[in-house]
C-alpha cells in the first residue's frame, strides 16, 4: 500500500510540473524575443544570479548557455553585495531570478545594476513585483501551484523556470547559428567529447598513411599493405587518390585466380574511394562506415582540389572512444 501511494504521489507530482510547464508555451510573447535580441546585441557576458534553489537553477542555465556558444557565469547574490559585483561589467548583461520577485539579496543588487547601466532581464512569477518593475526584460514563469504538498519547497516553480532558460539558450543556439562542430569544440572531454572529436586528430598521415603508386604490382602493395598495418593500401595518380586496395580486394582476387603478385594494383583496387574532410567529426566518419561497411575512409584537407592528407580507420575511432 505504502509503495502504491508513493506512485500516486509521483505521478501527481509530475503532472502537476508538466503542467506548470506546457502553461509557459501559452504566455510567451514579444518579451521573449526582446530578451533573446538583448543578449545577442551584447558584447560582454550573460551573468545569472538567484538566491536558494533559484541560485541552483541558475547555475544550470549559464551552465547551458556557456555551453551552447553564449558566454556565461553564475553570480551568488549575496556575494555580489559583497563585493562580487565586480565581475560584472557594463557591456554583460543580467538574468535575475526570483520566483517572488522580492527575493531580498537580488533586489539589493539592483540599483548598482542600475546605475553601472547593465541591462537586466528577470524570470519571476509575479508580474508586478519589484524585481519584474526595475527590469528592462521580465519573463513570467508563474506556475499555478507547486508540486509540494505542503506549498512549500520550490518545486513546480523552478521546473518552469529551468525550462524557461533551456528554452533561451536554444533560441540563442538557433539564432548564433551553433553547429556541431562549434559544440565539439566546447566539449572536449567525456563520451560526448569524443564523438565531436574531428577526423584531423585521429588521422594517420605522412609516412604513416599506406599509399603506392598507379602501375605498382600487387607484390609491393602487399609489401606497404603489410609495413602499414591497416589492411589497405591507396592507389595515387601523382597527388590525386584514384582507388584503394583493401584485403577484402585481395581475398576477391584470389578467388578469381591467376598471377595475383604480377597484377598491377589497377586490376585489383576499388576505385572512387570514400573520403572525408579533415574538419568533418569523427561520428560522421563512423555513420559513413557503418554506411558502406567500411572499415577506413581517406581524409581530404577540405579544399576544392581535396588533396589527401590522410586515412582513417574504424580501430581509431574505437581506441578514442568515439564507437
Amino acid at each position: 500500500m505504502k509503495r502504491d501511494a508513493s506512485i500516486l504521489t509521483a505521478k501527481r507530482v509530475l503532472d502537476i510540473e508538466s503542467r506548470a510547464v506546457k502553461s509557459l508555451i501559452r504566455r510567451l510573447d514579444g518579451n521573449f524575443a526582446k530578451a533573446v535580441d538583448m543578449i545577442l546585441s551584447i558584447s560582454g557576458k550573460v551573468v545569472v544570479s538567484g538566491m536558494g534553489k533559484s541560485g541552483i537553477i541558475c547555475q544550470k542555465i549559464a551552465s547551458t548557455l556557456a555551453s551552447t556558444g553564449t558566454s556565461s557565469f553564475f553570480l551568488h547574490p549575496a556575494e555580489g553585495v559583497h563585493g562580487d559585483l565586480g565581475m560584472l561589467m557594463k557591456n554583460d548583461i543580467l538574468i535575475a531570478i526570483s520566483n517572488s520577485g522580492e527575493t531580498e539579496e537580488i533586489i539589493k543588487i539592483v540599483p548598482v545594476v542600475k546605475r553601472m547601466g547593465v541591462k537586466m532581464i528577470a524570470m519571476t512569477g509575479k508580474k508586478n513585483s519589484t524585481l519584474a518593475r526595475y527590469a528592462d526584460c521580465a519573463l513570467d514563469v508563474g506556475v499555478k501551484e507547486e508540486a509540494c504538498s505542503l506549498g512549500l519547497s520550490p518545486t513546480a516553480s523552478t521546473t518552469a523556470c529551468l525550462a524557461m532558460g533551456d528554452a533561451l539558450a536554444v533560441a540563442l543556439l538557433e539564432k548564433r547559428g551553433f553547429k556541431a562542430e562549434d559544440f565539439a569544440n566546447l566539449h572536449p572531454a567525456g563520451s560526448l567529447g569524443r564523438k565531436l572529436m574531428r577526423v584531423e586528430e585521429l588521422m594517420h598521415h605522412g609516412g604513416l598513411m599506406p599509399r603506392v603508386a598507379a602501375g605498382t604490382t600487387m607484390k609491393n602493395a602487399i609489401l606497404e599493405m603489410t609495413a602499414k598495418r591497416m589492411g589497405l593500401t591507396g592507389v595515387f595518380k601523382g597527388r590525386k587518390l584514384i582507388g584503394v586496395v583493401t584485403d577484402g580486394d585481395l581475398r576477391r582476387a584470389l578467388e578469381r585466380g591467376g598471377d595475383i603478385l604480377g597484377k598491377r594494383v589497377e586490376d585489383v583496387m576499388t576505385r572512387d574511394p570514400k573520403r572525408i574532410s579533415t574538419t568533418d567529426l569523427a561520428e560522421a566518419a563512423l555513420r559513413i562506415m557503418e554506411e558502406f561497411s567500411i572499415t577506413s575512409l581517406f581524409v581530404s584537407d577540405g579544399t576544392a582540389a581535396g588533396e589527401i592528407v590522410g586515412v582513417v580507420h574504424m580501430h581509431d575511432l574505437i581506441k578514442a572512444g568515439v564507437v
